[in-house]
């Protein structure tokens, strides 16, 4: 492995929960081998692009309620495609060449899978989006 791939897969956390088994879809391990660990790597980066997105946006997301503002998350994600290639940038450019050759064999069930996660790690943080919170996950 080149030094940057090992650099890269040396910074990534380890999920204990993502489960690697025998049977599972070539797809779902990328999504757990890969794809977790660098959404958890990546999260405080991830944080703080939404809270940018959010003020480009005039800040509407502030004036909506909780269940809005996971609705707001979701649609900016799946919906407004140069806020989700840049993310999507963010993600692959944290492959090895060895994972983006992987990755291009099925980008658009991956594409699916990765923005997906973003979605639901975003959501699942939504309180550290307010104006006020410095955006880092504990």
């Amino acid at each position: 492995m080149k030094n940057r791939d090992l650099s890269i897969v040396n910074l990534r956390p380890q999920i204990l929960s993502a489960r690697i088994t025998p049977n599972m879809s070539n797809d779902e391990y990328f999504q757990n081998k890969i794809l977790r660990p660098i959404l958890k790597l990546q999260n405080d980066l991830f944080l703080a692009i939404f809270k940018n997105y959010i003020k480009k946006n005039k800040n509407v997301f502030y004036e909506i309620n909780v269940e809005k503002r996971l609705k707001y998350v979701e649609h900016a994600i799946q919906k407004d495609i140069k806020f989700r290639n840049n993310l999507k940038g963010i993600i692959i450019g944290q492959f090895t060449v060895e994972e983006y050759e992987q990755y291009i064999k099925n980008s658009s069930a991956l594409n699916k899978r990765m923005m997906n996660l973003l979605i639901s790690r975003i959501q699942s943080q939504i309180q550290l989006l307010e104006p006020n919170s410095d955006g880092i996950a504990i």
